[in-house]
């Protein structure tokens, strides 16, 4: 092993406020103090209840992506495993989400939706494959 994946760190307008909407999601604390990073303007922490660590840093010409558009790319995208996906995308569209595509049947059990700062992400029901 070469290394160990200390954070995921996602480009945004507003760290904390990206922070929070992930926190929402996930669980766990925002900024919580860490020696592995300075928290400012410009950077925010969340520490999920899982023990992932994700990373916001303020990109100030932030361009987001327009999935499916490959004039403005996902880069890449998170997939979350939910239990129910009608509750759970009511509650990330509540948090703050955008449906991108609400699709789902027997042989698609994913839904895909961008967070505020126009990342895409699914919400993938447990046991099924994502994207």
């Amino acid at each position: 092993m070469i290394a160990e994946l200390q954070c995921v760190v996602l480009d945004c307008p507003d760290p904390v406020r990206l922070a929070e909407f992930y926190r929402v999601l996930l669980g766990g604390r925002v900024n919580q103090a860490d020696r592995r990073w300075a928290l400012d303007e410009d950077w925010a922490t969340l520490h999920t209840a899982a023990g992932l660590v994700l990373g916001f840093q303020r990109a100030t010409e932030y361009r987001p992506p327009r999935w499916p558009d490959p004039e403005h790319p996902q880069q890449f995208h998170l997939d979350f495993g939910v239990r129910d996906l009608d509750a759970a995308g009511a509650e990330a569209v509540a948090a703050g989400a955008t449906v991108l595509d609400s699709g789902a049947g027997p042989d698609r059990p994913w839904r895909i939706f961008a967070d505020p700062a126009g990342h895409p992400f699914c919400l993938v029901k447990h046991g099924a494959g994502g994207m």
